[in-house]
């Protein structure tokens, strides 16, 4: 672990050498593809650095920073386009926008109002359930796999959630930058519409919106006409999600990628658009009711998500790695810890 730790130390060092050369170099010169040429050398080196680093959970965050958002966040910047342009007038705000999932703080006057008490009670249940599942690890090889995989998989959401909201908390006082939400309740979906494009992982949807969403549209619209362009541009932001995951699976096991993640997507970006084919088709008042359409959206990413999701994690043993660091590091705090 302390190896790996150096590793990591030596990946974001040269990250933000990389980002020092964007920000002092890149920046000066005109957008198009004088700019795009100059960050070439970054983009490729930024899917390098993830290989350097063999623990799970690191490896995850190198690939998801840097790989994925920074090597979007810079493609924007190439064409003048937010959230890196105009360059930020400071370093330290440029390489976290780079290299982070942040977003400049936007004041709004429901900032200055307190967090409503049900947002703080779910807050407190979430660490409750988190504490619980890495009690119940020590267990594990006298539960299912397929119980130990949900466990996994809340987890693995839980952590996400909670660790960017006690993040932003340094973030606004320090910095004055705004960490982009993660998660926004995604057991509350009413659709699949809904679930992917409002509510689960939306610092991807919001970096895909730009880079694909929107060309694809505009380059759709030319050939077959605005109504059918949206439905293109939802599947093109789909195919560039598998194979970004795709990528990330290689990543983390280091075996040829066998595709099944991105079929996921491309099936989940299918049935997205015939479900807004269906919302213009169909009268409001003739639609399921959000409870049963929510719960029906949430049935089918479960069931595609055993189907062509997991697979390829759990061929490769990430799932018990994963588990493994987990109880490693609990170990490690609770030996450190007085009581």
């Amino acid at each position: 672990m302390e190896n790996e730790l150096h590793n990591l130390i030596k990946v974001w060092i040269s990250a933000i050498i990389s980002l020092c050369y964007c920000f002092y170099i890149s920046s000066k010169l005109p957008k198009g593809i004088f700019k795009l040429f100059s960050l070439t050398p970054i983009f490729i080196f930024f899917l390098y650095l993830p290989l350097t680093v063999s623990s799970v959970h690191l490896v995850g965050i190198t690939a998801f920073f840097l790989s994925w958002l920074a090597n979007f966040k810079l493609l924007l910047f190439c064409f003048d386009q937010p959230p890196l342009s105009p360059p930020p007038s400071n370093l330290f705000h440029f390489i976290s926008l780079a290299s982070l999932p942040i977003k400049p703080k936007q004041k709004t006057p429901s900032q200055n109002k307190s967090k409503p008490p049900q947002r703080s009670i779910l807050f407190a249940i979430k660490v409750l359930i988190l504490a619980l599942l890495y009690h119940c690890y020590s267990y594990k090889q006298n539960l299912h796999k397929n119980v130990v995989l949900a466990m996994y998989c809340v987890h693995t959401y839980i952590e996400l959630e909670l660790t960017l909201a006690l993040a932003a908390i340094p973030a606004r006082a320090m910095f004055g930058l705004e960490i982009e939400p993660q998660f926004n309740e995604p057991y509350l979906t009413t659709s699949l519409q809904d679930f992917w494009g409002r509510r689960w992982n939306l610092m991807v949807t919001s970096i895909l919106r730009p880079t694909v969403y929107y060309p694809i549209r505009r380059i759709s619209t030319r050939l077959v006409g605005s109504r059918w362009a949206p439905l293109q541009a939802i599947i093109a932001v789909f195919v560039v999600s598998g194979l970004m995951h795709e990528l990330i699976y290689y990543y983390l096991t280091r075996v040829a990628p066998t595709w099944e993640v991105t079929w996921f997507f491309i099936l989940h970006g299918v049935a997205v658009a015939a479900e807004v084919v269906v919302k213009k088709v169909v009268p409001e008042k003739m639609r399921l009711h959000p409870v049963v359409s929510g719960a029906s959206a949430l049935g089918f990413v479960a069931v595609t998500a055993v189907w062509l999701f997991f697979p390829q994690l759990l061929r490769n043993g990430v799932d018990e790695k994963t588990i493994g660091e987990y109880c490693k590091l609990m170990d490690l705090l609770k030996g450190l810890l007085p009581f």
